[in-house]
């Protein structure tokens, strides 16, 4: 018997001779990746899973000790390349963390304004990609059309679109253009009825619901065990959101709820994932609300450029510029761990200086590995077909598994 499953489901021990052993990728569509399982079945039910990772190694970790601070936002973007804002975040921070920076308020709303914006791209990515994995084609077209006008979004403020490096130390690039806003609300004003058809086509269908209810099965405490978080925990019933618990850039001033779920099922985190669109547009009306004029960037000459008008001479610009981004600044001795609420779940950076211009340490606890672990006690149990669900269900990106 293994132990997270429920009591209708048993594996039955056969012999040997009786399974056989079957490689699921790293080519395989479903696998969101290049994600290889080693999968021990009998008939159909899997006895066994294995995830085998690294096939996109890139050493990005090693790569931050050769990087002064801000140069070190680039590599961000390439993890979890469906969240780079979120990482960009978390990155920052950390380092703000060291150096003591205060970040202006219109700074901290438009952080929150971009990243619960790619909070939903990033969910518009999974649910498609999740729905296409069971069969359910047309929503991954509706789910990338919603996602192609936040990126527009992105694009106008950072003029990138999947790899923004839109956050500094210190603040931001630049300022939101005009018209931003205006098209923000536009977004916010159709999205609701976008949230609708999604579950008009896939929360109401039978053939969903019996894919994906009483599939995966994880309790609370195997979750908690297992150090799951984000849609994946709280599909569990654990109630924790880091953006509640350990609250950052303000969020502790929005108005939103946590989505739980109880069934601890593919359902369930599915469900997660579908009310927490709603919250983070919640989340985008409210920041709208509350922008209003002030400085996008930290009181800190040697760390970030200072704003335009301050500049009284294009020399003065290109001065500024060198001794900022090609000399870099130094960073006062220490080390600093910082997490946020990413859209997979926790994501947090440890951080070490030496006191120079480049990070002496710096490692992530990037969500998607972390999740991906408990996928063996998931899928035992499971049939063949089901492992597809569940992989779904965790909404892994092996960019940030890899790094």
């Amino acid at each position: 018997m293994v132990a997270n499953l429920p009591p209708q489901f048993e594996v039955v021990d056969r012999p040997l001779d009786t399974q056989m052993t079957l490689s699921m990728g790293p080519q395989h569509p479903s696998t969101h990746g290049v994600l290889r399982l080693e999968l021990v079945l009998d008939g159909e039910m899997v006895v066994k899973a294995t995830p085998d990772i690294g096939y996109l190694h890139t050493g990005m970790e090693k790569l931050f000790e050769y990087k002064k601070y801000q140069q070190g936002i680039v590599i961000t973007d390439r993890m979890d390349y469906l969240n780079p804002l979120g990482n960009n975040l978390a990155y920052v921070m950390a380092a703000e963390k060291l150096l003591g920076l205060e970040i202006p308020e219109r700074a901290q709303v438009i952080r929150v304004l971009m990243c619960e914006l790619q909070r939903i791209a990033s969910h518009m990515v999974w649910l498609g990609t999740h729905a296409l994995d069971i069969g359910a084609m047309t929503v991954f077209f509706y789910c990338f059309r919603e996602r192609e006008k936040i990126l527009n979004l992105i694009e106008a403020a950072s003029g990138g679109r999947l790899t923004p490096s839109y956050f500094r130390i210190g603040g931001l690039m630049m300022d939101i253009p005009a018209g931003f806003e205006r098209r923000c609300k536009q977004f916010t004003n159709d999205f609701p009825a976008a949230v609708k058809e999604f579950h008009t086509l896939l929360s109401g269908n039978k053939i969903f619901q019996k894919r994906t209810q009483g599939v995966g099965y994880i309790s609370a405490e195997d979750a908690i065990d297992w150090g799951l978080s984000g849609p994946c925990l709280r599909g569990s019933g654990v109630n924790l959101d880091l953006r509640r618990a350990n609250p950052y850039t303000g969020y502790e001033k929005y108005d939103f709820d946590i989505p739980l779920e109880e069934s601890c099922d593919v359902w369930a985190r599915y469900m997660v994932r579908m009310r927490e669109l709603t919250e983070s547009h919640k989340i985008v009306v409210q920041a709208l609300q509350r922008l209003q004029p002030g400085p996008v960037k930290a009181d800190a000459p040697k760390v970030v450029l200072p704003e335009r008008e301050a500049m009284k001479t294009h020399m003065d610009a290109l001065i500024h510029h060198f001794l900022i981004v090609a000399e870099g600044f130094n960073v006062p001795e220490g080390e600093v761990y910082h997490a946020i609420e990413a859209s997979k779940g926790e994501l947090g950076v440890y951080m070490k200086s030496n006191g120079g211009p480049k990070p002496d340490r710096v490692h992530f606890r990037g969500p998607s590995f972390v999740n991906l672990s408990a996928l063996p006690q998931m899928t035992e149990g499971e049939m063949i077909a089901d492992v597809v669900a569940i992989i779904g269900s965790l909404d892994i990106v092996l960019g940030e598994i890899d790094r």
